[in-house]
């Protein structure tokens, strides 16, 4: 058997296991398994990967996307540049001879990070902003690790881009950012694309939302949130009913799922 799984805490709302085991039912791969593996602390991982010799693939949730580089032997390039990792391939000993020779003295595997956020969250955004209106200034609810990933791909495109956080103290690698109670009309009116990169109205706590001042919401707006359970947050709720373009996480999901599919293999 090959086993594959979603690290993080808590995994109450994940789809990834659902879609991972259909995906390797429709590939006939009856001896794959996708399970959750969920830790209360990241500095088990070693010790669950030590225990699971026929675990050969990861993906990485809330809140683990940041710590979990300490424990990696590699980083793809463009995870090192986000500054977090969603996807953690495993090179047993066995796998090749070029791998094992790679391998550290302490172990006998080897684990190499990516960063497949990036790819989903650039083609739904894409996707979502397929129209004649131009977006060139966008908020960033949240400063979580895919929030990172969100930068990137904003700063790719040419989307210039504020932080909103709850933390006055927070530093966020030298980029500008706001707190909540600090948004107003002005700001709201200069920022047509907001994104909820926070778990704030996942499920089961769906009565909450971004403490934003949603009354400055206009139809020119565009509401992206990578929750994707429920199917339509508090927060793209309220937006959609100023008149705004609403879009929710799960096509991100089945696209970075599909990436990370390709590098576990």
């Amino acid at each position: 058997m090959k086993y594959f799984g979603l690290i993080g805490y808590p995994l109450k709302n994940s789809l990834s296991v659902n879609y991972f085991n259909e995906k390797f039912k429709s590939l006939n791969l009856d001896d794959y398994v996708y399970e959750n593996l969920p830790i209360k602390h990241i500095e088990d991982i070693l010790l669950m990967i030590d225990h699971n010799k026929d675990l050969y693939g990861l993906n990485i949730t809330i809140p683990y996307k940041v710590s979990i580089i300490n424990y990696l032997d590699e980083i793809d390039e463009s995870a090192k540049v986000v500054g977090a990792v969603n996807c953690v391939k495993i090179i047993r000993s066995h796998q090749s001879t070029d791998a094992s020779r790679q391998l550290t003295e302490k172990k006998n595997y080897k684990l190499i990070g990516f960063n497949t956020d990036v790819y989903g969250f650039e083609k739904s955004l894409l996707s979502f902003l397929n129209n004649e209106k131009k977006v060139d200034r966008a908020l960033i609810l949240g400063t979580g690790g895919a929030s990172k990933a969100v930068a990137y791909v904003l700063k790719k495109l040419a989307i210039e881009f504020t932080f909103v956080t709850s933390n006055r103290k927070s530093q966020i690698d030298a980029h500008r950012y706001l707190t909540y109670e600090m948004l107003n009309q002005h700001i709201l009116n200069e920022n047509h694309l907001i994104i909820n990169c926070t778990p704030v109205g996942m499920f089961p706590n769906e009565n909450e939302s971004p403490n934003i001042p949603y009354q400055y919401i206009s139809p020119d707006h565009f509401a992206f949130d990578l929750i994707y359970l429920p199917p339509e947050t508090l927060f793209l709720k309220r937006i959609r009913e100023q008149g705004a373009l609403t879009k929710n996480g799960l096509e991100m999901l089945h696209l970075q799922a599909d990436k990370a599919w390709e590098i576990f293999q």
